[in-house]
């Protein structure tokens, strides 16, 4: 397929192979693609992308767009102040005031002062600094299998440390798929799981280290969306409370209706102190933030005297505004608890005849599917599940892999999927399943 530059002279669509050699030579080689095959996206609308050829697919993979690709009330809230003004935060603008006023006013009463930023790693990063500045501890505690972030003290926070740091613990995944303990009943895995998380907060003052607090996705989606044993959220937040830490979730993927309420805390029946915000909140312009009390954000402000060029400024609360608008008026909390429904009962109908899906599990449009060896022994099976993720990618439909082990199939895809599409994709998907892996 040939294509015009700007002199009108033909212009020949680059291969695959030129595409990747060009990325690696002018941003480095070892960035990570997608598929077997990547795919080259030229543009989106509502939940589909089009590559360079004009094929298009159904994305079910991208929370980054969460109203949808290119929505038009966003863009137009992006053009319009562009074209009238942004600067930083050290001016007054009544715009970042109105947006913070909503963004709080959708969260817990307490949680009432917002800091803003431009990235969900940065936010965890406030996090942090928030939670030790109250505080006045040090130590954190996350899961095994989190992903919170890529700054040096935030990646602390997950697989992607390194060993040896003191000021960081984890405990396992608490989830009843592989449970911590064979035949246990809810209430004694809630039990077990309560007791490690005892174990290192114990740890901590063992080795002298204070503690400042915990930091959990609140629907715990890199760890692959297990099934949370019941109540566990709300005795973890009380247990790090009573040994003088705060209890922060981070919703960057779990926040603004994800899935199926306006917040992940919500979903999970935990009431935090401090909520980290991300990806969603621009629809693809970097804002992020976190929400707590005003006497923790004031407490953080006097002893960081934190400043961000690009945050709080009037571009950030204008797009992120118009999110809020369009989650509201197309009323998609309630669109996203309704469809996910009928994706995760469509999909569980699926279960029977697929030895290798053993379990079906998510909350509104975040949903993952265990892909397994043999149900008897769980054993995971990341290379069978990238085997559908690439067959459903050749079909038309992107969709990708989460989990501990790299085997959850994950669904996951911006908040105006109707049934319409859902039945698109379930179609797809019962196609790939049929054939052996």
């Amino acid at each position: 397929m040939a294509r015009a530059n700007t002199d009108n002279r033909p212009m020949t669509t680059p291969t695959t192979q030129d595409l990747l050699e060009r990325r690696a030579r002018l941003l480095g080689a070892g960035i990570a693609t997608f598929y077997d095959d990547p795919v080259h996206i030229v543009r989106g609308e509502g939940v589909w992308l089009f590559d360079a050829d004009g094929r298009r697919y159904l994305d079910l993979y991208n929370n980054v767009p969460c109203v949808g690709h290119a929505h038009p009330r966003v863009v137009e809230a992006m053009q319009q102040q562009t074209e009238t003004l942004n600067v930083h935060s050290r001016y007054l603008h009544e715009g970042i005031l109105d947006y913070a006023e909503h963004l709080t006013s959708l969260h817990a009463d307490h949680l009432t002062t917002a800091v803003f930023t431009c990235s969900g790693t940065e936010a965890n990063e406030v996090a942090i600094l928030m939670a030790r500045a109250a505080t006045e501890g040090r130590g954190l505690i996350y899961t095994q299998a989190a992903y919170h972030g890529n700054s040096t003290e935030v990646r602390k926070l997950s697989r992607l440390r390194g060993d040896g740091d003191r000021e960081f613990r984890s405990i396992p995944v608490p989830q009843r798929y592989r449970p911590i303990g064979d035949g246990l009943d809810d209430e004694a895995l809630t039990e077990t799981y309560l007791a490690r998380l005892r174990a290192e907060i114990d740890g901590f003052a063992e080795d002298g280290v204070p503690f400042a607090g915990m930091m959990v996705c609140s629907i715990l989606a890199n760890e692959g969306l297990p099934d949370i044993p019941p109540g566990f959220m709300a005795r973890a937040a009380e247990m790090v409370r009573e040994a003088g830490g705060l209890f922060i979730c981070d919703e960057v993927q779990a926040g603004f209706a994800r899935s199926g309420n306006w917040w992940g805390y919500e979903t999970s029946g935990v009431t935090p102190d401090i909520v980290s915000m991300g990806k969603p909140m621009g629809n693809g312009l970097p804002l992020a933030g976190v929400v707590a009390s005003r006497e923790l954000v004031e407490t953080f402000r006097d002893k960081t005297r934190y400043f961000n060029t690009f945050a709080s400024s009037p571009l950030q609360a204008a797009v992120g505004e118009a999110v809020l608008g369009v989650i509201e008026d197309e009323r998609l909390v309630e669109s996203v608890a309704d469809v996910g429904g009928y994706l995760i009962d469509n999909l569980r109908a699926l279960q029977e005849g697929c030895e290798p899906m053993s379990d079906v599990r998510g909350h509104g449009l975040f949903i993952g599917m265990e892909w397994v060896t043999d149900r008897d022994s769980k054993s995971p099976d990341p290379d069978g599940a990238d085997v559908i993720v690439n067959r459903l990618r050749r079909a038309g439909f992107l969709m990708g892999r989460a989990g501990e082990f790299g085997n959850v199939l994950k669904v996951r895809p911006p908040l105006v999927l109707m049934r319409e599409q859902a039945d698109m994709f379930l179609e797809a998907f019962e196609a790939a399943i049929a054939e052996p892996v």
